[in-house]
């Protein structure tokens, strides 16, 4: 991987240097992972002029949840605590015989900004901007195959939920539950706080888990994600709990389904990021769920659960190869619960067979 993470750091040098950087601090912690193999806690990557280093307060952690650091990258570390590793950083660019420095400005405080100015205040600093986010948002295969068995674990977990008693239960005991079980099938944990809804609850985004409990009729609506080796993944669907699904439930379900088909079957290479949100978003406008519709149909995953590109209605660009991303519209009727429904996929041309589906749990609307 050491070659990898070095053509990486290739490309950030060759944009800083078209910018008139010679050097760039970067302290995201998803972004010094993606360069640099690993973040441990405070690190920062500094691509010097003459040397990149990995700038750490302490020894790195050896933890497979933090990665492993690039064995051909050399590692600093401070002297003593309570050392900042983006000042310290900052103050080795300056040895190196930089004149300029490019930072993550929408990353660093101002306080650290000002520490920064203060050590050296020479040092030109420029903003790297999102140079580092958009490198992120094409994945190569080995990128992808963490993703893909992230989702394996999500479905796995889902899927044992799925078989056991869920009436009498509550939100927050069954998102407690699916967490374990991510961690019982390998993963480094949940890719974000993980979601059960039920009845009026169902349908919500992000609704954070409650006291209430699985009745006989209700709509339960599951959205969770496992994180393997650093990617996150997610995967969302809804149920209907111990009886036949109501009349409503059904045409409902078969609204948002058709929603989600519409977002996937948009997605391709050199399709706009809007027009993909437009697909999914026109066929709830067109049955009257103008309203209270998510501001955005679908997103990037990867280091982070939440990445560019975003699939929304203002969104600019264009999809690329080989980017994943999520397709979760939904539904949520007040009082009554609804239905949202959550694939992570692969853009892939045609050729290639299309969007690759890497959530592959059922979406049939099943009564549990």
């Amino acid at each position: 991987m050491s070659e990898v993470y070095a053509a990486r750091r290739s490309r950030l040098r060759e944009q800083c240097s078209a910018a008139g950087s010679a050097a760039a601090l970067v302290s995201r912690p998803a972004n010094v992972r993606y360069l640099a193999g690993a973040a441990p806690h405070g690190a920062v990557l500094l691509l010097g002029r003459t040397q990149d280093l990995l700038v750490c307060a302490g020894p790195p952690e050896d933890q497979s949840t933090q990665g492993r650091p690039d064995e051909a990258l050399p590692i600093h570390t401070l002297p003593g605590p309570g050392g900042d590793p983006a000042v310290a950083a900052a103050d080795l660019a300056s040895a190196q015989g930089g004149d300029s420095l490019a930072v993550e400005e929408h990353h660093l405080t101002v306080a650290r900004h000002r520490a920064i100015r203060s050590v050296v205040p020479r040092l030109r600093l420029a903003d790297l901007g999102g140079a580092v986010e958009q490198l992120r948002v094409v994945k190569d295969e080995e990128e992808i195959s963490c993703l893909r068995i992230g989702a394996e674990i999500a479905d796995q977990a889902l899927g044992e939920l799925l078989e056991s008693i869920l009436v009498g239960r509550t939100e927050r005991h069954l998102a407690l539950e699916l967490e374990r079980r991510l961690v019982d099938h390998g993963a480094d944990g949940p890719a974000f706080p993980t979601s059960v809804a039920t009845g009026p609850n169902a349908g919500r985004r992000a609704h954070r888990p409650t006291d209430r409990r699985v009745e006989e009729g209700d709509f339960l609506s599951v959205c969770l994600g496992a994180t393997y080796r650093g990617y996150r993944c997610e995967i969302g669907r809804t149920f209907v709990i111990g009886t036949s699904p109501a009349d409503w439930q059904i045409e409902l379900y078969d609204l948002v389904f058709a929603a989600q088909r519409a977002g996937r079957e948009a997605l391709a290479p050199g399709a706009a990021y809007r027009d993909v949100d437009r697909a999914a978003r026109q066929v709830l406008d067109s049955a009257g769920y103008h309203e209270g519709l998510p501001a955005l149909t679908g997103h990037g995953v990867g280091l982070e659960i939440d990445e560019d590109p975003q699939l929304a209605p203002a969104a600019m660009g264009k999809l690329d190869a080989c980017v994943p991303v999520t397709v979760e519209p939904g539904v949520h009727l007040p009082g009554r619960g609804g239905v949202r429904i959550d694939d992570t996929l692969v853009v892939r041309p045609e050729a290639d067979g299309g969007p690759e589906l890497l959530t592959i749990t059922t979406k049939e609307l099943l009564a549990l």
